[in-house]
């Protein structure tokens, strides 16, 4: 099998070269069925000497159970669970059902095994190899991409091997792509297995058709006939049905008992040599009925019950007959102990019903009770969804089909949760089923396209709810609103008001509301009566979500929309502290659902803080969450590169965020594209462009997602600067409602220098030293610069150079501490006009670190350990351990003590990696 494989088993070789040596590699072998991806996995692990090895095997029938493969893979491991983090520890315990509790969080389940391999691999390098990848369930395959991206120096290897086009959750990773042997090494594999004479065009025909696949060519002629391998052979198939035929030929040759009882086998996923017998029990197949399948080298019976091949599985299931089938799951459910695993139990007895059976739906809804208990979400919905099935009574069906509905989208898969909605119409519904099914449906429409489709729907079904569920109709108009705000100016018809207005009737009344009461009545009056009439209870809102405890759950659903409403109000700490305690509350609990969110708006605070340099750094964190959860990158990306002036990333980053926003009517997205096209365009001097842009986003009505002054402030600054003072007079007018109302220094400090650039004379320089004398006793400070640049600015043209000198001098230091470099070019430029150069910044500020690196430097700065820091960047100790080496050495200091002391690293620009491809030549 391994002729024609030189360059293959030299990229192994080099693999495990590699891991000895201290260092990770992760490699995915791809190929068709049967090109030879097994035996190089041979290869490798008859290479693998002085490793550790670990195995696991994609099962179809297994491809619904979450956690299957990682369980196969982890097993041996589990004496190491000890030295895990409690929460991680507790994480996988419940995913493998060793114990009890919540359902466990996939990303907490992820930073489990990468602690567990990393553990392992000190004692001795470790190889974990994983068959059939395409057959992984989705949780395993996704904890495993996970963890193959972040080791980097623990003596691991993890190698896939997948079917070509399969498994695109591994396209991430380097590739080795295996295709067929050219045809000198076709011709002699083939002859080499042949006892009767080939005739030369049969042999030509066989190699062209299974285009050198090693299995084919050495499966294909077993099932021909003497005279077929003279003359001729059957018709073309395609690859994976003509191998499959041949191991059918083959199996028709065996004993009737023999086949039965290899079907049984087939329908039994684990391999359990005991629980297979038990049913071949029930059938009245005996024992030794296993004997020809062995001796025709099928099968292989030891310590599990293992095929030749997954295509042996696949030809014996696929060649019976239904009822066949049905009698093989009947005999393994009857064999299976309820006590031991009533879950696996209830699965064969649901195959092996023909008609409805509400005994059986009932034991598939209780099962999915305890898969979606350990967190087996997608277990869950697929007992939901075959217990719909097999469900008598129509009104039990809608019940389950509803359900189903709800897991199944919980679980990801969209499609079906929409077709589980359609069984469930068929059904007669109660009103209260019908508002439910509504709401399904545009709870889905939210998830998939958070654009213009879901505001009505969710409307539609808060309607449908206020006289049957008022909590969950006040809770479905509060997701209306959001929905809503999202789509903005791309929202359906008068969406926005009639959100706002139903938000405001579902507004609870109680005499003593808590802080998300408070919220949803504010932001209720905010979109009814203008920004001025719902600032003060939302003050309220803001002062009880400080003040009071909050549970995880609800900290995980309000304070996203509490930290951006402080951010609204010009409320810096409180939109620091909500922001802090979001992160903290989502990596503590594992929530990497809501991680994306909470990081963005942890960065959203760094970048107005001014500290872009900590915002780029949380930024790679994000992107490293986004990749595990596969969201879309966060548009706060587009603020961050264009307050740090890089102009073709931001530019290209506007530009694919806007077509995408208007595709799926997201209007939030959009009005963040135009701000920071104002914004870039305003740093470079290009006052037309932040003019034209600016205007467009002070034009949309009002999103959640956007700080509503941050429009307006750049469209006083770019019309001012263009000459049209009348624009620059209305977008103040709109400024002052909104300041006025806040009343912080910071909104009082934007207000005082936007009035200065609409002023002449002594108010203009009035206004200008009240706004550096407020933003000055805040930390925002960005704008502050900004204030001193406009300052020093107006003092030039005043023929003032002296004293714009010294303003222009503040503004550059700043920009370039922060490191805005549009802006530091624009002050630098000013500066020059004075006759002052600007000057130059020390390098120390500029050590080449990766921002990996830089993640690290910062988190020792804050006194966290290696395995805290691991826990934090979804890494190892053990690479903490290697980053701080490499740090160390750049920086030119011995000791954790010395890097706390020294002065704050500027990573270089990140680059995304970019896999490898080691294709055949």
């Amino acid at each position: 099998m391994l002729l024609g494989r030189q360059h293959e088993c030299e990229v192994l070789d080099r693999l495990l070269e590699a891991v000895r040596a201290g260092e990770s590699r992760a490699l995915v072998v791809r190929g068709e069925p049967g090109v030879g991806k097994t035996a190089l996995l041979q290869y490798l692990v008859g290479q693998a000497s002085g490793c550790r090895m670990a195995y696991a095997t994609g099962i179809q029938s297994e491809m619904e159970l979450a956690f299957a493969g990682l369980h196969q893979l982890c097993t041996p491991m589990l004496d190491r669970l000890e030295r895990l983090p409690q929460p991680q520890r507790d994480a996988l315990t419940t995913a493998f059902g060793i114990s009890a509790g919540d359902p466990p969080d996939r990303f907490l389940v992820s930073l489990a095994v990468l602690g567990l391999l990393a553990g392992v691999a000190e004692e001795r390098p470790l190889i974990c190899v994983v068959e059939d990848a395409q057959w992984l369930d989705r949780a395993s395959v996704q904890a495993l991409v996970f963890v193959a991206r972040r080791l980097t120096a623990e003596s691991v290897g993890v190698i896939f091997a997948a079917r070509s086009g399969e498994a695109p959750e591994l396209t991430g990773l380097a590739q080795l792509v295996i295709t067929g042997l050219p045809d000198e090494d076709a011709r002699e594999l083939l002859c080499s297995t042949l006892h009767w004479p080939l005739d030369d065009r049969v042999r030509d025909r066989l190699i062209a058709e299974t285009r050198g696949n090693p299995l084919a060519l050495l499966e294909l002629p077993r099932g021909l006939t003497p005279a077929e391998l003279s003359g001729g052979v059957p018709g073309p198939r395609r690859l994976p049905q003509q191998i499959e035929f041949s191991f059918q030929r083959q199996m028709a040759r065996l004993p009737s008992e023999t086949r039965r009882l290899l079907l049984v086998a087939a329908a039994e996923p684990l391999g359990d040599g005991a629980l297979m017998f038990r049913a071949a029990e029930q059938l009245g197949i005996g024992a030794d009925a296993a004997g020809p399948a062995v001796e025709a080298g099928l099968l292989e019976i030891g310590g599990r019950v293992l095929f030749r091949h997954p295509l042996v599985r696949s030809a014996v299931y696929r060649a019976a007959s239904p009822q066949e089938r049905r009698s093989a799951h009947r005999a393994l459910a009857d064999a299976t102990d309820p006590e031991a695993d009533f879950d696996r139990r209830a699965w064969h007895a649901a195959h092996a019903t023909a008609g409805q059976d509400e005994d059986v739906a009932a034991d598939l809804e209780h099962a999915a009770g305890r898969a979606q208990a350990r967190g087996d979400l997608v277990a869950g919905a697929a007992f939901l969804g075959r217990a719909v099935e097999l469900t008598v009574d129509p009104n039990r069906r809608a019940e389950r089909a509803l359900a189903a509905a709800q897991a199944t989208h919980l679980a990801g898969a969209h499609d079906a949760a929409l077709k589980l909605l359609c069984l469930a119409e068929a059904c007669p519904l109660t009103k209260l089923q019908r508002a439910k099914l509504d709401l399904q449906h545009a709870r889905i429409a939210f998830t998939v396209n958070r654009g213009r489709q879901a505001p009505p729907l969710l409307l539609q079904a808060a309607k449908r709810l206020e006289q049957l569920d008022v909590e969950l109709a006040g809770q479905t108009y509060l997701e209306a609103l959001l929905a809503t705000m999202f789509a903005g100016a791309l929202a359906d018809g008068n969406s926005m008001r009639e959100a706002a207005q139903a938000a405001r009737a579902a507004s609870p009344t109680s005499r003593h509301p808590r802080a998300p009461d408070l919220l949803l009545e504010g932001l209720a009056v905010r979109f009814n009566d203008g920004y001025a009439a719902g600032a003060p209870v939302l003050k309220r809102a803001l002062r009880a979500f400080r003040d009071h405890h909050l549970s995880l759950q609800e900290g995980l659903r309000w304070l996203w929309h509490a930290g951006i409403t402080a951010a609204h109000l010009w409320d810096y700490d409180t939109w620091e502290l909500l922001a802090t305690r979001f992160v903290r509350t989502a990596r503590e609990t594992g929530a990497v659902t809501m991680l994306p969110l909470a990081l963005s708006l942890r960065i959203g605070v760094h970048v107005f803080f001014g500290q872009l340099t900590e915002a780029a750094s949380l930024r790679e964190e994000l992107n490293s969450v986004i990749d595990v959860t596969g969201d879309p990158p966060s548009p706060i990306a587009m603020l961050l590169a264009a307050w740090q002036g890089r102009e073709v990333e931001a530019r290209e980053l506007i530009e694919a965020t806007t077509a995408e926003v208007l595709r799926r009517g997201e209007g939030d997205g959009l009005v963040k594209a135009q701000l920071a096209a104002a914004l870039l365009d305003n740093s470079r001097c290009r006052y037309g462009d932040a003019l034209a842009a600016a205007q467009q986003a002070a034009d949309q009505p009002p999103v959640f997602g956007v700080i509503p002054w941050a429009a307006l402030a750049e469209l006083v600054e770019a019309a001012t600067r263009c000459g049209t003072p009348e624009r620059a007079a209305d977008a103040f007018r709109q400024l002052t409602e909104i300041t006025r109302a806040s009343g912080t220094d910071w909104a009082l400090g934007i207000q005082a220098r936007s009035r200065a650039l609409l002023s002449c004379g002594r108010d203009a320089e009035r206004a200008y030293r009240e706004a550096i004398d407020r933003l000055g006793r805040t930390r925002i400070r960005g704008e502050l610069a900004r204030a001193h640049l406009l300052y020093g600015e107006w003092l030039r043209r005043q023929g003032r150079r002296l004293d714009a000198r010294e303003q222009l001098r503040t503004a550059h230091d700043i920009f370039a501490a922060i490191g805005a470099k549009a802006f530091v070019h624009r002050a630098a430029a000013e500066l020059r006009a004075t006759g002052e150069s600007a000057r130059k910044r020390s390098v120390d500020t500029n050590i080449d670190l990766t921002f990996q690196e830089a993640q690290v430097v910062r988190l020792v700065r804050e006194g966290l350990s290696n395995a805290e820091i691991g826990a934090h960047l979804f890494i190892s100790p053990r690479t903490v351990e290697w980053h701080l080496g490499r740090i160390f050495s750049k920086l030119g200091i011995t000791s954790r003590r010395q890097l706390r002391t020294s002065v704050p690293p500027r990573p270089r620009r990140s680059t995304r990696s970019v896999s490898r491809d080691y294709g055949s030549p």
